[in-house]
């Protein structure tokens, strides 16, 4: 066969730092998909002709997104399944509630009777053991972080009035003295806390696992060709370069290699997000874990192991994953002021009433502060919020799985866009067809051209076809159709003899206005042009406005594509953006880290395993719903309708949802900034004390008003 076409490359990226600038270059970019002509007996795919830009973005574009694991949304979720641990504690808590007056004030559905606080007590125990195990893991988290925040806040909260409170039960017994518990407000905690972050769980889901769906991609065993041209099976990772393979039709292929006998159309889609099948025949090199549609392939190992094409791929997308979150959790940093103001304030408090009474009044100064703080509203303020603007987003075909996403996007700089199936359709469509001859009309000419690209399967073929139907042409009928290599088909209808050739082929200048970045193709009688047509992936119909929006949101668009230059420009022009064209899936996920590095928050949007790592390493990635599963599962939000325009709304979801964080953070933080000094006696002085059943009722106030706004979110219509 002929000589190979080198795509090795290292992969020593992948023990290397994440932030290492000289990432191996994925050389598979380079893997140049020459579309020959088929010449296999009774099929007719006469496609040469339509030039190169006609597959363009084959060139493998492998991009990224950004890596959940750097995506702190659910940054303590592994402490425990919130949804079990809820309904589990549930029972227990209502029955501490129904047991334990409220900061003293026994309130209607209550009641009491001999023994009761030992029963709370005990069960008290059971809860803070089972149902507060994920806050003081959470806190023990934070604490090694150095960074205390909500589950530090939380746990102090759920300590200090379960210990408090046992102490309060043992003095009874002991001394006979009635000192106020806070049994109460300790389960109703633990139930609010546990119950948020259920439903923030709920609304955003499971991030899914892109390094598990790429090896899914790929077959456990394959076909080898031994010397005798036996074949024997043998499992994948046993492959090595050299070896060659047999796959047929409709069979992943399972290594990257180059074709040394056979041709076919081979199914790129799950890699590349390109919905068209490629042409390929021999010297073509293939991709492992692509799918081989239709002849039977007979491919020469070229890569195994770390240095495939999949398993770089990974490798980027590991790095993604690791670098560390941009994100600003809100609620978090709110948590973290209210964890030093609480203990800033009930240690002065102590001291100073210790200093103006008793250690027992001291005491009790110090706690009623602590439980006060306990962030009741501000455990439902962002999860009440997530959980309706994930319904708002669903309604509008937007899957967030990362709220974090949500925040990140309001601060938005740059937002990479992947052309082929992102901003276009992916599918090639007829932009322009027309008549050049006074002798046919325009009508007539796309007759000839279905006519003769009739017995074609080629999805050119069937474009011209398609585009012909739905302009309710009757194709015409030819006598006889012949492959002309190297140029395109020709055949006799009604006794002329026409040719459907490419520009290249017929190799004079024709006035016919053809698009930027469109592939042309002339019909010839007699050597003589009667018509002309353009194809091209089309815009799709929201794209251009998409543009429009995200400049007016001081968002900068730039479009990534594996296409050649001048398709490229021709779509950037259109859209009138920057561009970068040729790329593949490492210098796109160059392009993100080099802004990200210059402090620029960075979204991506993509559809393919080429653009997998991008979408992990950007601040916020988002897939085209039908992209790729790989795609899916690396981005924070999908675009169930993979409608362009559907950013739109995520822009103004983002906005929308982040303003009200902040508003639900300022009520449910709110009170206990005011509540927190007043608890502590500060207006003592002028005669102003915070009674512990005032400070509930504030507190349960804050949590109604925080629900309520949380609920007035809205997207326009």
């Amino acid at each position: 066969m002929g000589s190979k076409k080198n795509y090795t490359s290292n992969n020593e990226s992948k023990h290397s730092s994440p932030k290492q600038k000289n990432h191996e270059q994925m050389d598979h970019s380079k893997m140049g998909h020459d579309h020959h002509i088929h010449e296999e007996s009774g099929e007719h795919v006469p496609h040469a002709y339509h030039d190169e830009q006609v597959h363009p973005e084959h060139q493998m574009n492998h991009n990224h997104h950004e890596g959940h694991g750097g995506h702190g949304g659910h940054e303590h979720h592994h402490h425990g399944n919130f949804k079990e641990l809820f309904l589990k504690s549930l029972p227990l808590g209502i029955i501490v509630m129904l047991l334990s007056p409220m900061m003293g004030v026994t309130l209607p559905f209550q009641f009491s009777f001999s023994y009761s606080d030992i029963l709370v007590a005990v069960l008290a125990t059971i809860l803070i053991i089972y149902g507060g195990k994920p806050f003081y893991m959470g806190a023990i988290d934070e604490f090694k972080q150095k960074a205390p925040g909500m589950m530090a806040l939380v746990t102090l909260g759920i300590g200090v009035s379960y210990f408090y409170s046992i102490y309060a039960v043992v003095t009874r017994y002991v001394t006979g003295e009635h000192v106020m518990d806070f049994f109460f407000e300790f389960a109703s905690l633990i139930l609010i806390m546990l119950l948020g972050h259920w439903i923030e769980m709920k609304a955003v889901g499971e991030a899914g696992d892109a390094q598990k769906a790429l090896a899914e991609l790929m077959p456990k065993d394959a076909d080898v060709v031994l010397e005798d041209d036996s074949v024997e099976s043998r499992p994948v990772s046993q492959l090595q370069v050299g070896d060659v393979i047999r796959v047929q039709a409709g069979e992943n292929i399972p290594a990257d290699g180059v074709i040394q006998r056979g041709q076919s159309r081979v199914n790129e889609a799950l890699l590349t997000g390109e919905s068209k099948p490629i042409e390929k025949n021999v010297e073509d090199q293939v991709i492992g874990g692509s799918t081989n549609n239709e002849g039977v392939l007979y491919i020469e190992v070229q890569e195994t192991g770390d240095k495939s094409f999949i398993s770089q791929v990974q490798t980027l997308i590991s790095q993604a994953q690791d670098q560390p979150s941009r994100a600003e959790n809100l609620a978090n940093k709110v948590a973290s002021w209210l964890f030093y103001i609480a203990i800033v304030a009930a240690l002065v408090s102590f001291i100073t009433w210790l200093f103006l009474t008793d250690v027992q009044t001291a005491v009790i100064f110090m706690v009623t502060t602590l439980v006060i703080a306990c962030p009741h509203a501000l455990g439902l303020a962002i999860p009440l919020v997530v959980a309706r603007s994930t319904s708002l987003g669903a309604s509008r075909g937007l899957l967030v799985k990362d709220r974090e996403a949500l925040e990140l996007a309001t601060k938005a700089d740059v937002m990479i866009l992947d052309k082929t199936g992102t901003l276009t359709t992916g599918e090639f469509k007829v932009l322009n067809a027309e008549s050049l001859s006074k002798g046919y009309s325009t009508d007539e000419v796309i007759a000839l051209m279905a006519g003769i690209e009739g017995g074609s399967s080629h999805p050119i073929a069937q474009s011209i076809v398609s585009f012909a139907e739905k302009k309710g042409i009757k194709l015409i009928n030819f006598d006889s159709i012949e492959i002309v290599p190297g140029a395109g088909v020709e055949g006799e209808a009604n006794g002329h003899r026409y040719k459907l050739i490419s520009q290249m082929a017929f190799g004079k200048k024709v006035d016919f206005d053809i698009p930027k970045g469109a592939t042309v193709s002339f019909l010839v009688e007699e050597e003589e042009v009667i018509g002309a047509v353009a194809l091209g992936d089309e815009l799709k119909t929201t794209s251009i406005e998409l543009m429009n929006v995200l400049k007016s949101n001081g968002i900068k668009p730039i479009m990534a594509t594996g296409d050649n230059e001048k398709a490229a420009q021709g779509i950037a022009e259109k859209l009138r953006i920057d561009y970068k064209s040729n790329q593949s899936p490492q210098d796109k996920y160059d392009l993100v880290e080099s802004l990200k590095n210059e402090g620029k928050t960075v979204i991506m949007v993509g559809d393919g395993v080429n653009d997998a790592p991008s979408l992990a390493l950007a601040d916020v990635g988002v897939a085209i719903g039908a992209g790729t599963q790989v795609a899916l599962d690396s981005a924070d939000v999908i675009l169930t309708q993979s409608d362009p325009g559907d950013i739109e709304s995520f822009i103004e979801l983002a906005n929308k949802t982040t303003s009200k964080m902040k508003q639900n953070l300022i009520w449910g933080a709110g009170y206990n900034f005011i509540a927190i000094p007043i608890a502590a006696g500060i207006l003592a002085p002028i005669g102003i004390t915070l009674a512990p059943a005032v400070g509930a009722v504030l507190m349960s106030i804050s949590t109604v008003i925080v629900a309520i706004n949380a609920m007035t979110l809205r997207l326009k219509n």
